[in-house]
C-alpha cells in the first residue's frame, strides 16, 4: 500500500477514566539495553513477532486548572514482515481533542479540524475518488476511547501523538488527573510527567498508582511542590515494570492519579491576561447552611434485585449523614406515588430512625409514574414558602433516582419537562440520578439543566451504593445560595455563566470572559450571595503587579491557557444550552459553538478532524465518533443470524416493485436471518452482548449511509435467568445529506440532533427529505426508501401483558440493497454480496431435531447446526419460519474479524 501503512479502524467509545493503552502484540521481555545498538539487539530478542513499544509518554501541563495533555508513543517493528499495532487512549468525558498526528517512514499524517458538514462532504468525495482520507468526529460530552490500528512496515517504526485539553473541576476539596495505564507489554521508555502551575500557590499534592506495591510506588513516583509550582514524574525502568523478577509481563495495569489543591488564603483568585479573565471562586471558613432535601425514588419493578438493595443501602447511609438542622422527606413512585410524611420534618434522631425503618420496609411497584413522583417532591419543597417560613432561608435540594422511562401517568417527555419547570420555577436545583443503561439519560440531563442542577449516571456494579453516597457527598454541605458574580458591563465583551443557585463545600465556581481593550487595569469582580443567616459579599480587584510577575514566570503559556479556558467553558455552555432549545435559537447556539470550535481547534459535536493519506487494505476511510452520555459499552453477550443478500427485486408488469420472498433481517433475541439465493438457503449465528451495547448493522463508506442498533434487556429479570436482549433503538443516518432517523418502540424521530419532528406508532404518515422517503404504517411497521441506496423495514413488536419479555422491541429488515456499494459492511451489510459455502457430513447433533454438519466458508471449516428462526417482515404478529445453518461461537469464521469489531459508541 502507498504510504506503507494501513489503517484498520478508528473508534471512540464510553469509559469512566482517562485510559492510556499501547498494544503491540503480546507482552515483551524484561531487561533493557544500555546503548542504541544493544537496545535494538534486545528488542529483536524479546519482542513477540518482532514488535515492541520503544517509548510511551504522557506529558500534562496544568496552568490555573486548564490541563493540556500530549500522549506520545513510538512502536518499532523489527520483523521482516508487516505487523499490526494498536494505540488506545481514553480521555476524560469533558475533554476536547485538539490535535492528532501519526509519523511513519518519514511521512506525517496530520489531523485537520473542519465543520462537520464540510468534513463529511470531503470524506464522501474522497471515498468516491479513492483518495485516502479519514475523519475524527465528535458527538457528546462523555468519556471516550480513542483506538487506532495500524499496519507497520517491516524494519520500521511509527509514532503516535494525541493532544487533548480540559478544565479540571474541583470536587471534595481537590482537583484530580486520572490516567489509566495498560500498555500490555514492557515498555523501554515509559514516562508520565505532570507539571502544575497555580498562581494562588499549591497547598497539597499527591500521586498514586493503584497497580504498584507501596514500596515500589515510593521508589518510582517522584512528587514535589513549592509555592506556585508542582511536579510529578513516574518513570519506571523495565525491571520495575515486570510483574515478577523473571516475568515478561507488565504490572502497569490500573489508575495513575494525581490530586492537588490550591491555597485559599485569599478569597479572590482573579486572573487577567491578553484581554481575557478567569475568576475562581471557592471561599473558605463559611458556616454550612441547613438544608431542605427531598429524595424521590423509583420503586418500579425494574428496580428489583441488586438495584433496590443498593439504593436502600445508600439511603440508609445518607439519612444517617443528615445534620440535626436539616429537614427532609422521602417520595416513592411506581404505579402510584407515596410519600413518607408528605411534608418536611426535622432530621432528629427519632425521625431519621423512623425514615430508615420506612426505607427498609418499602416494597416495589410495577410501572413508573416519574412525573407524579417529581411533582409530589416539588410540592413538598414548595410548601416551605407557604406553611414553613422559618425554613425559607435553608438551601432546598431535590434529588431524584430512576432506572427507566416514564410508563404511568404523564409519559410524554416534553410535557414532563414543562410540568417540572413550571412547578420549580427556579427556586431550587433538581439533581437526577440515572441508574443503569435502560434510562433515557439525555432526558434526565435536560431536565436537570433546566432546573439549575445536573444529572449523573449510576452504573450497575458492585459499587453502586458508593456511587450514590459519593454523589450525595458533593451536595451535602451547601455554603451559599443565589451566588451572583458581577463584572463591569462596559468592560466585558463575553461572559460564561455567572449566576449559580448553590455553592457547596469542596467545589469551585469558575467564570471566564473576554475583556474590552484598555479595560484590564480597571477590571474587578463583585460577588453577592446568601449564606447561613447572613448576606455574603466581596469585591475582587486585579493585582497588576502580581499579574506582571505571573506573566514573567509563565509567559505565553499563561496568556494562552486563560484564553483557551474561556473558549473551552464557552463552548461547553453553548452545547449544553443547545440541548434545551429548538428551531432558530438552537441554530444560533450551534453557529456560535461551531465558530469557536473552529477558531480554537477543538473537536466538538459540531466539528470533525480529517486525516489525509490513510486507508485500510480495502481503501476504507476511518471515522471516529464521540459517544453521547446515553450510550454505554458493556461486556460481551449477544446473538445473530446471517446470510448473503438476495439479487435485486424484480418488477411486475404494473411497474410496481415486488419485494423478495425472503429478506435479510434481524429480529427477536435478536436473530439475523439472510437468505442466500444461489443456495436457496440461509445462514445464522448468535453473539451475546449486554443491554446498552450498540452494533453496526449497515455501513456504506461510499455514501456514509449507516444503520446501527442498540440493545435493551428484559426489564423483569430474575437472578440466574438468561438475560435476553432485543433491539430497542435503531438509528438510520446519511451524513452527506444530514438525514437521521431514530426509531424506538415508543417514538419515531426525524433528525433528532436538530430538534426534528417526533411521531408515534399511532400515526400514519409519509415523510420526505433529500431523496429519502419514510412511510409509517400505524402500529405495524415503517419503511425507509433511500435514493441510490436501499429499502429497509422496521417492525414494531408490542408485547402483551403476560409476555416474558416485558418490553416492546423492534425488528429490522433489508428489502432491497442492490444499489448499495460493493464496499458496504456491518453485521448485515457485509452479506449484501454473494457468499459461497459448502455443507457436507450431515450427522445427528446433540438435539435429535437439529442435525450437525461441516461447512466450508471463506476457506474455513466450521461445525454448524440446522435450526429454525422466524421472519416477521410480512407478518409482524406471527412471522414465518425460516430454516438456516447456525454458526457457533459468535459467528467466528463467518463474519469478517471478531464480533467485537462491530460494537460502536453512538447510535449515529
Amino acid at each position: 500500500m502507498d504510504g506503507a501503512m494501513g489503517l484498520r479502524g478508528l473508534l471512540l467509545c464510553v469509559y469512566l477514566v482517562s485510559l492510556l493503552v499501547l498494544q503491540a502484540m503480546p507482552a515483551l521481555g524484561s531487561a533493557t539495553g544500555r546503548s542504541k545498538s544493544s537496545e535494538k539487539r534486545q528488542a529483536v530478542d524479546t519482542a513477540v513477532d518482532g514488535v515492541f513499544i520503544r517509548s510511551l509518554k504522557v506529558n500534562c501541563k496544568v496552568t490555573s486548572r486548564f490541563a493540556h495533555y500530549v500522549v506520545t508513543s513510538q512502536v518499532v517493528n523489527t520483523a521482516n514482515e508487516a505487523r499490526e499495532v494498536a494505540f488506545d487512549v481514553e480521555i476524560p468525558k469533558t475533554a476536547f481533542i485538539s490535535d492528532f498526528a501519526i509519523t511513519a517512514d518519514g511521512n506525517a499524517f496530520i489531523g485537520d479540524i473542519k465543520d462537520k458538514v464540510t468534513a463529511w462532504k470531503q470524506y464522501r468525495k474522497a471515498a468516491i475518488s479513492g483518495e485516502n482520507a479519514g475523519l475524527v468526529r465528535a458527538s457528546g460530552r462523555t468519556m471516550e476511547q480513542f483506538t487506532i490500528h495500524l499496519t507497520v512496515n517491516p524494519q520500521s517504526k511509527v509514532t503516535f501523538q494525541l493532544t487533548y485539553e480540559e478544565v479540571l473541576k474541583r470536587n471534595l476539596k481537590q482537583y484530580e488527573i486520572v490516567i489509566k495505564v495498560k500498555p500490555k507489554q514492557l515498555v523501554h521508555h515509559f514516562e508520565i510527567n505532570v507539571d502544575i502551575f497555580e498562581p494562588q500557590g499549591i497547598s497539597k499534592l499527591d500521586a498514586q498508582a493503584s497497580f504498584l506495591p507501596k514500596e515500589l510506588a515510593a521508589q518510582t513516583i517522584k512528587k514535589s511542590f513549592s509555592g506556585k509550582k508542582g511536579h510529578v514524574l513516574f518513570r519506571p525502568t523495565v525491571s520495575q515494570q515486570q510483574s515478577c523478577p523473571t516475568c515478561s509481563t507488565s504490572l502497569l495495569n490500573g489508575h495513575f492519579k494525581v490530586t492537588y489543591d490550591v491555597s485559599r488564603d485569599k478569597i479572590c483568585d482573579l486572573l487577567v491576561a491578553n484581554n481575557h479573565f478567569a475568576h475562581f471562586f471557592a471561599p473558605q471558613n463559611l458556616t454550612n447552611m441547613n438544608k431542605n432535601v427531598v429524595f424521590v425514588i423509583d420503586i418500579s419493578g425494574s428496580m428489583r434485585g441488586q438495584k433496590v438493595k443498593q439504593t436502600k443501602e445508600a439511603l440508609l447511609k445518607i439519612l444517617g449523614d443528615l445534620q440535626p438542622g436539616d429537614y427532609f422527606d422521602l417520595v416513592l413512585f411506581g404505579s402510584r406515588v407515596q410519600s413518607w410524611k408528605g411534608s418536611l420534618v426535622q432530621a432528629s434522631e427519632a425521625n431519621v430512625q423512623a425514615a430508615k425503618d420506612f426505607v427498609q420496609r418499602f416494597s416495589l411497584d410495577e410501572a413508573t409514574n416519574l412525573n407524579g413522583g417529581l411533582l409530589r417532591g416539588i410540592e413538598i419543597l414548595n410548601q416551605v414558602q407557604a406553611s414553613l417560613p422559618e425554613l425559607s432561608n435553608h438551601a432546598s435540594i431535590l434529588i431524584m433516582l430512576t432506572d427507566g422511562d416514564p410508563t404511568e401517568g404523564v409519559t410524554d417527555r416534553s410535557q414532563i419537562l414543562k410540568n417540572v419547570r413550571n412547578a420549580i420555577r427556579g427556586r431550587f436545583p433538581l439533581y437526577n440520578l440515572g441508574f443503569g443503561h435502560n434510562v433515557d439519560f439525555n432526558f434526565l440531563e435536560v431536565m436537570s439543566m433546566e432546573n439549575n442542577g445536573r444529572a449523573q449516571r449510576i452504573y450497575e456494579d458492585r459499587d453502586a451504593t458508593q456511587q450514590l453516597q459519593g454523589f450525595y457527598s458533593q451536595v451535602a454541605k451547601p455554603l451559599l445560595v443565589d451566588v451572583d458574580l458581577q463584572y463591569p458591563q462596559d468592560a466585558v465583551l463575553a461572559l460564561t455563566q455567572n449566576r449559580h443557585k448553590q455553592y457547596y463545600e469542596g467545589s469551585e465556581i469558575v467564570v471566564a470572559g473576554r475583556i474590552a481593550d484598555n479595560k484590564q487595569s480597571s477590571f474587578k469582580a463583585d460577588v453577592r450571595a446568601q449564606g447561613e443567616g447572613q448576606k455574603f459579599s466581596t469585591t475582587c480587584l486585579v493585582d497588576e503587579e502580581e499579574m506582571k510577575k505571573l506573566l514573567r514566570e509563565r509567559g505565553h503559556m499563561l496568556e494562552n491557557h486563560v484564553e483557551r479556558l474561556w473558549a473551552y467553558l464557552t463552548i461547553q455552555e453553548l452545547l449544553a444550552k443547545r440541548m434545551k432549545v429548538d428551531g432558530e435559537e438552537r441554530a444560533n447556539l450551534s453557529s456560535q459553538a461551531l465558530r469557536m470550535s473552529l477558531d480554537y481547534g477543538f473537536v466538538t459535536p459540531l466539528t470533525s478532524m480529517s486525516i489525509r493519506g490513510m486507508a485500510d487494505q480495502d481503501g476504507l476511510k476511518p471515522i471516529i465518533d464521540k459517544p453521547s452520555e446515553g450510550i454505554e459499552m458493556l461486556g460481551p453477550r449477544r446473538t445473530f443470524l446471517l446470510s448473503a443478500l438476495q439479487p435485486p427485486p424484480t418488477r411486475s408488469s404494473s411497474n410496481t416493485q415486488r419485494l423478495p420472498d425472503r429478506v435479510t433481517g434481524v429480529d427477536t433475541d435478536p436473530h439475523f436471518i439472510i437468505h442466500v439465493p444461489q443456495k436457496e438457503d440461509a445462514l445464522c449465528f448468535n453473539i451475546n452482548e449486554e443491554p446498552g451495547v450498540i452494533l453496526s448493522l449497515v455501513q456504506d463508506p461510499n455514501t456514509g449511509f449507516s444503520v446501527n442498533g442498540q440493545l435493551i434487556g428484559n426489564k423483569a429479570r430474575s437472578p440466574g435467568q438468561h438475560d435476553g436482549t432485543y433491539f430497542g433503538r435503531l438509528g438510520l443516518a446519511n451524513p452527506a445529506t444530514a438525514f437521521q432517523l431514530e426509531v424506538t418502540p415508543q417514538n419515531i424521530t426525524l433528525n433528532p440532533g436538530s430538534g426534528g419532528p417526533v411521531f408515534s406508532w399511532r400515526d400514519q404518515a409519509v415523510l420526505r427529505q433529500d431523496g429519502v422517503v419514510v412511510t409509517i404504517n400505524k402500529k405495524r411497521n415503517l419503511v425507509v426508501s433511500v435514493d441510490d441506496g436501499g429499502t429497509f423495514e422496521v417492525v414494531l413488536h408490542q408485547v402483551w401483558k403476560g409476555s416474558s419479555i416485558h418490553q416492546d422491541f423492534l425488528g429490522f429488515y433489508v428489502l432491497d440493497s442492490h444499489r448499495m456499494s460493493a464496499r458496504t459492511h456491518g453485521l448485515l451489510g457485509q452479506f449484501f454480496h454473494p457468499i459461497g459455502f459448502e455443507v457436507s457430513d450431515i450427522r445427528p447433533g446433540s438435539d435429535p431435531t437439529k442435525p450437525d454438519a461441516t461447512m466450508v466458508v471463506k476457506n474455513r471449516r466450521l461445525t454448524v447446526t440446522r435450526g429454525l428462526q422466524k421472519d416477521y417482515s410480512k407478518d409482524p404478529r406471527h412471522g414465518a419460519e425460516v430454516s438456516c445453518w447456525f454458526i457457533h461461537n459468535n459467528g467466528a469464521g463467518l463474519i469478517d474479524g471478531a464480533y467485537t469489531d462491530y460494537i460502536i459508541s453512538d447510535i449515529f
